[in-house]
């Protein structure tokens, strides 16, 4: 009986060896970690230049300092379009199809291509000028459903007494812009109604992609004191090419964005596009902590400020007033 006994236990021995090694060896268990907690994230930026990418980059920076770091405790999918309608349509359906747990639209076409695609997932958009017109939300304070965001509206009537200030012979004003935006469309329709109340003339000028910008602003330049262009995405991305023509033309060019402004502007009445990248943040840190998206209200910018440039005021002959120079934010000199 002894022996029989022997080996049971050994037996037993064995058995309890080979379970606690099957216990510590990595296995499914392990899995369960990042892969299951960790928040994934769309971001889908129009075009590359200088606003977009500094909202994108502040809101990264911002999700950062609250926790939320990408690699760790977000997996962060960053596209850009370049420009394009149709690689928009097939980012925002990529996100879709993943599931992620939050789309980050930054740009007007941007955020219409991503609420086209789902009801469901929520959307946070930023740099969008007009939300209402644009048909991304249909109420301000309780956008419902799952989209809001942040919006950079500025004011078109704020920029061209700016403009007066600086070039006070101005009579006619060339206003540059794509017309399939939306966003612009909203900024000029609201110089004109200021132009019609000052004896002001706006020409038209539209653009439907850049490659079309050289041709339209040469020939705009030779018809107006001035040249205006709002926030939009198309002739910000080129704006150094329209800058050398306006330049060139001695016309001052009046923009929507601070960072038109270092590309060559003369000078805006605008909105920090860091502190907009910010705030697009803290939102999406919300809706990451739970909160429906519908039940945040949209944000709008109100602190404004001035900005200039230097170098191109001395190259079309333009002295900045001394006042002007006082309240500047920011003078650029490139």
């Amino acid at each position: 009986m002894k022996k029989p006994l022997a080996v049971m236990i050994s037996t037993f021995m064995t058995l309890a060896l080979v379970f606690s090694l099957t216990a510590c060896a990595p296995g499914k268990p392990a899995e369960t970690g990042n892969s299951e907690t960790t928040k994934k994230i769309g971001i889908v930026q129009i075009v590359e230049h200088p606003s977009l990418n500094t909202i994108r980059e502040s809101l990264i920076e911002e999700l950062q300092a609250q926790g939320f770091k990408d690699g760790e405790t977000i997996t962060i999918d960053y596209q850009n379009a370049q420009g394009d309608q149709t690689n928009l349509k097939t980012i925002a359906q990529k996100f879709v199809s993943n599931n992620y747990d939050l789309i980050v639209a930054i740009a007007t076409p941007s955020a219409q291509a991503v609420v086209s695609e789902t009801k469901d997932i929520p959307i946070l958009f930023s740099a969008c000028t007009d939300p209402l017109g644009s048909g991304l939300v249909t109420n301000m304070e309780s956008p419902g459903g799952n989209v809001t965001g942040t919006s950079d509206a500025v004011s078109a009537e704020k920029i061209v007494e700016l403009a007066k200030r600086i070039s006070p012979n101005i009579k006619t004003i060339g206003a540059l812009y794509n017309s399939s935006e939306t966003n612009s469309i909203s900024v000029v329709n609201e110089l004109k109604e200021y132009a019609q109340k000052n004896n002001m003339t706006v020409v038209d000028a539209t653009v439907t992609n850049s490659s079309d910008v050289q041709q339209v602003v040469t020939s705009l330049v030779n018809k107006v004191d001035a040249l205006f262009s709002p926030i939009d995405n198309t002739v910000a991305s080129a704006m150094p090419l329209v800058t050398q023509i306006a330049n060139k033309a001695q016309k001052p060019v009046y923009v929507g964005a601070d960072s038109m402004v270092k590309d060559g502007g003369l000078a805006t009445y605008g909105i920090n596009y860091k502190v907009l990248g910010k705030e697009t943040g803290v939102m999406a840190v919300e809706i990451l902590n739970g909160k429906k998206a519908g039940d945040i209200p949209v944000k709008t910018m109100k602190d404004m400020d001035i900005y200039l440039n230097q170098t191109t005021a001395k190259a079309i002959g333009i002295n900045l007033p001394d006042d002007v120079l006082k309240e500047a934010a920011q003078i650029f000199e490139n």
